[in-house]
């Protein structure tokens, strides 16, 4: 039987925690819109996108290979700096959910593990081509690649079903959002659950209970279960927030954000890249309202949210510091 050090418990037990809170926080990533266009209940629409972000989270590791090997040295990511970089992202998960702010799982996650490494090691422990190439690169350009297609794909409903009776678009859209929000909460599963397989495998490497920074598929099925769980319970605060305080939504533009949204974070989880599937899914809401007319997106919303994406990333790498500095004191 392998003599687990407490500390790599310690990790395991708080990546889960995280991995909950993820759920239930980026929930409104997956069922915000199909909610507030009213094409299923809440509780219909929660349950659905635990049962997916399960599937999801179970189908590819790219992303938590980048998570584990990409961002920071592996032999550098001692147990006691994994467990720091969890506490920055919790607590800034925490924070933004009280107040309903969408902001980034993902980000947080990397900004607790960037801090505490910085603390640990010193700037040579990390991977700043890694950071930029899989983090800092995406953090621009999936939003914006979120909110351009959303606007072209609404653009062309608009030229293709506009003569339609409102009505009748309103129905074959109500129909298409189920399929449209299912890609949704798959495209989350398979991208973020893998953030928190990513930094126990991280963990597990570091402690030498694995050889290599493959992911055990123990350690999928836990991250796999543990999300699904805490999707079900629902991130109500931040659905509210996405689902009508951006904008105004139609079952047309709530398949038209979906759909935007879902093909940018499958794409990036293709390419092992940590995304934000809250900033794509907000800023394909914005590009589909946009189209209508700018007025249509309540823009002081949507200038408090940016500023929450702006924020994250030092935000919670200030926290995983900071814990790792206090953690320190009882290794």
């Amino acid at each position: 039987m392998l003599d687990v050090p407490p500390l790599v418990v310690a990790v395991v037990i708080a990546a889960l925690v995280f991995d909950y809170i993820n759920g239930f926080h980026d929930t409104a990533n997956a069922i915000a819109t199909v909610v507030s266009t009213r094409v299923l209940s809440p509780t219909v629409a929660v349950m659905m996108a635990a049962i997916l972000n399960f599937a999801g989270a179970l189908v590819a590791t790219h992303v938590a290979k980048t998570i584990a090997k990409g961002l920071v040295e592996p032999s550098q990511a001692t147990e006691l700096v994994v467990l720091a970089a969890l506490i920055g992202a919790i607590a800034w998960n925490l924070i933004t959910w009280v107040y309903g702010i969408p902001s980034s799982s993902s980000h947080a996650l990397v900004g607790g593990l960037i801090g505490a490494a910085l603390v640990h090691g010193g700037p040579d422990v990390v991977s700043w081509s890694g950071l930029a190439d899989k983090v800092i690169y995406p953090l621009i350009g999936s939003p914006l690649a979120g909110f351009v297609i959303g606007y072209f794909i609404m653009v062309t409903i608009a030229f293709f079903f506009g003569h339609m009776h409102p009505k009748r678009t309103g129905a074959v859209f109500r129909r298409l959002q189920l399929v449209s929000s299912a890609a949704m909460a798959f495209s989350h599963g398979q991208n973020d659950a893998q953030k928190s397989m990513g930094i126990i495998t991280l963990a597990l490497v570091s402690a030498g209970l694995i050889a290599k920074p493959e992911v055990p598929t123990w350690v999928m099925l836990a991250c796999a279960i543990t999300m699904g769980l805490g999707t079900a319970a629902g991130g109500w605060r931040i659905i509210h927030t996405v689902g009508s305080k951006i904008s105004r939504l139609e079952p047309v533009h709530g398949f038209a954000a979906e759909t935007s949204g879902a093909a940018v974070i499958l794409t990036a989880g293709h390419f092992g890249m940590p995304i934000s599937t809250t900033h794509t899914i907000t800023a394909s809401i914005f590009g589909v309202s946009s189209s209508r007319r700018l007025s249509a997106v309540r823009w002081q919303v949507a200038r408090s949210v940016v500023m929450a994406w702006v924020i994250t990333l030092p935000a919670s790498a200030a926290v995983g510091a900071a814990s790792y500095f206090v953690l320190g004191f009882f290794e």
